[in-house]
Formats: C-alpha cells, structure tokens, sequence
C-alpha cells in the first residue's frame, strides 16, 4: 500500500515542545522550561530523522514543518540540523515548503534571518487577536504593535507568511471581528488560519468556566454567523476557504497540511508527535512519548522515541480519508475512498443531500456552505 504518499504527498513534522508560558486556552503538548539542552535536541532530532529515513527510502519529501509549542524558540543551530539531516536522507521536491510556527513575542531581527538561512521558507505567526485587551485575556505575551513589527520582519525574511487568529472570544462582536479581519488582510497577508475559540478539557479556560469566571462567551449561532460572514468576506477578496479553518490566495495554501488532509504520509518526530507511513503492509501509525525528558532519553537509550506505534485496519484507514478530506472544500475523491473500502450509499447521506449540507458531483464529496458551520455533525452521518 504505497499510494499514500505518492497521491497525498509526504511530509516531515517536528515537534518543538517547549514555550515561553502555557496559554489558558490551550491543550497542545507544549511545556515551561528553565534550561534546555539545545545540543541534545539537535542530537535526538537527526537521530529520529535517520531512523525513519531507513524504512522510507527513495520519497521525495514535499514538506517539513517545525511546530510546537514555540518553535521559534529554537536554536537557528538545531533547525539547520533537522533541514540539513532531512535533506541528506531525502530527495527535496524541488517547491518545498518549510514552514515554522513563531510568537510575535519571540521574534528577533537576527533568529529570523538565520531560520531563513537555515531554508525556512514559510512562517506561521500566532497572532491570535488584534487588539490588547483580548491578547491578555488569551494569555498572549505580545501586543498588537509587536504583532504587527512581527510580521513586517517576516515579510522581509521569509516568502509566505501566514496569521494565526481565534474567533468567538469573550465579548466579541460580529463587527469588531469584521474589524479585525480587515486588519489582517489589509498587512497583505497570504494565508489566515482562523479558529473559533474552543473549551478543551484540561485547560485554564474550562477550569475558569467550570467555576462561572469564563463570561461572555458568543453563543452558537452568533459563532456559526462569524463562520460564514468570514468565508463570505474573505472569498470577496480573493482568500477562498479552501479548508474549514483556513483561507489562502491562489497558491498559498499550506502544503504540508495539505499532506494531512489529502491523507498522504508524514513523518513525527519530537515529543507527543503522531505520524502516518504507508509500504506494502499497510498504513502504519506511529505516537512519539509527550514528556520532553522522557522523550529524549529514549530516544538517547533506545534509538526509537516512540511509545505506540500500529498497522491501521482497513476501515481505519476509510474513515481517516473521509474525516480528514471532507475539511478541504474540494472535499473527498470517491474513487479513493471506495478502494480503501467505504461507502456512501447509506439513507443518512441521501438525507444530507436532501438537506443541501452535502453535494456529490464530479467524483467528489464535499460539505456546501450550509454544511461547513455543522461539519461534526455531516461527519458523524457520513461515517454511518
């Protein structure tokens, strides 16, 4: 079972755990630390390159992302090394895109121009709002002007650009949401990864809205209006929705996610990282051990810093193609789908079609407009 990375595309992702402050919203493996072994990292980090390369030999490699955590609190040092090992044990497509997350807060002139050096070529900001008073409520260590000094230092560094932003925060309206879009998009960003603020289990945010302090949240049909009057705007402008999160100008999506999406194959490396290989057995996962320390001396002790790893049923794989492709607005090609063994022919997605959530035309499925507010839900009937 090849054909994974050969129609979807193969990528490399790692994984920067640490940051320089946990945000409450936030549930993503990232840690607080005081001191880091930067030479360790680089170490450990080549050393998981190399042992994926030897059960991926003769790929060409379409992406590598660097995400975290904060990435962008690396040491230029290590991410020279993850791009240069990666190189040696791949041939690179000859449109990589290398891509790396950073904070405006930890931005620096200097570790900017030697990312770029090192061969990143793509930077993700999280800005996450565009104005002062929500970035203290999310927690965010910069403000707006630093936000805006960080792009402008991107711009100069590095070719394509992406903002990150949340919507539906506490006391947000509708108009000052529109405000902030046309912030954003008036900076001449390419791409905007746009998602609406959500209550995870674990995080400061449930803990405060467990207790009645997390006030003023924007209802569901107030967040699905946000929803649609974004695409709405932003298709105007030229940044269609290609994805359910994400908007881009002709040729700026993110291909590295792209390989996610299309369910090509990718290789995690970094703590807590998941990755999806394909050979002639099967479509194999892998999860890297979560704690950095525990991580490292694994992979330091074992050669392998993995802590699972699996052959995916046949139904898996089926229903990892049709949850992950249905996100893109091109959505899911039947003929994929029906040769990793699915199928659609059931009443509930006659009953989709029926509703006008989902249409099916050309080969493909894909969720309308009236479908990508209740996607969740068009996923859930489509999975039978």
């Amino acid at each position: 079972m090849t054909e994974g990375w050969q129609a979807g595309g193969f990528g490399l992702y790692v994984h920067w755990p640490f940051c320089a402050s946990k945000c409450p919203y936030c549930d993503f493996n990232s840690h607080v630390a005081g001191v880091i072994d930067h030479a360790r990292w680089d170490r450990a980090y080549r050393a998981e390159i190399a042992r994926f390369a030897s059960l991926t030999p003769g790929r060409v490699l379409n992406s590598v992302f660097f995400g975290g955590g904060t990435p962008s609190l690396m040491a230029p040092e290590t991410v020279a090394g993850v791009i240069e090992t990666a190189r040696a044990s791949w041939s690179f497509a000859n449109d990589i895109e290398i891509s790396m997350e950073a904070n405006p807060g930890s931005v620096d002139a200097g570790r900017f121009r030697a990312y770029a050096e090192a061969g990143v070529n793509r930077l993700s900001l999280g800005v996450q709002a565009m104005n002062n008073d929500d970035l203290r409520r999310l927690g965010r260590m910069h403000s707006v002007a630093e936000a805006r000094r960080a792009f402008d230092l991107a711009k100069e560094n590095f070719r394509r650009v992406s903002f990150d932003l949340i919507y539906a925060r506490q006391r947000q309206t509708r108009e000052a949401w529109r405000s902030e879009l046309t912030e954003a998009v008036s900076m001449a960003v390419d791409h905007l990864s746009l998602y609406q603020l959500t209550i995870e289990d674990g995080t400061i945010f449930a803990a405060r809205q467990r207790s009645g302090h997390l006030r003023g949240l924007p209802d569901d049909d107030v967040a699905a209006d946000m929803y649609l009057e974004t695409n709405d705007y932003l298709a105007s402008l030229g940044m269609e929705g290609y994805e359910i999160s994400n908007h881009a100008r002709p040729g700026a999506e993110s291909r590295h996610n792209l390989i996610y999406w299309r369910q090509g194959d990718w290789v995690g490396i970094g703590p807590g990282a998941h990755g999806r290989l394909s050979s002639q057995t099967g479509r194999h996962a892998n999860i890297a051990e979560p704690l950095p320390g525990k991580w490292l001396r694994l992979v330091d002790e074992a050669g392998n810093g993995d802590i699972d790893a699996e052959t995916l049923t046949r139904d898996d794989v089926a229903a990892e193609y049709l949850l992950m492709s249905m996100r893109l607005a091109e959505g899911m090609d039947l003929a994929r789908y029906k040769d990793k063994g699915g199928r659609l022919d059931h009443p509930r997605v006659d009953q989709l079609i029926a509703d006008h959530l989902l249409e099916i035309a050309d080969g493909r499925a894909r969720v309308t407009r009236q479908g990508r507010p209740v996607l969740n839900y068009v996923l859930r009937q489509m999975v039978g």
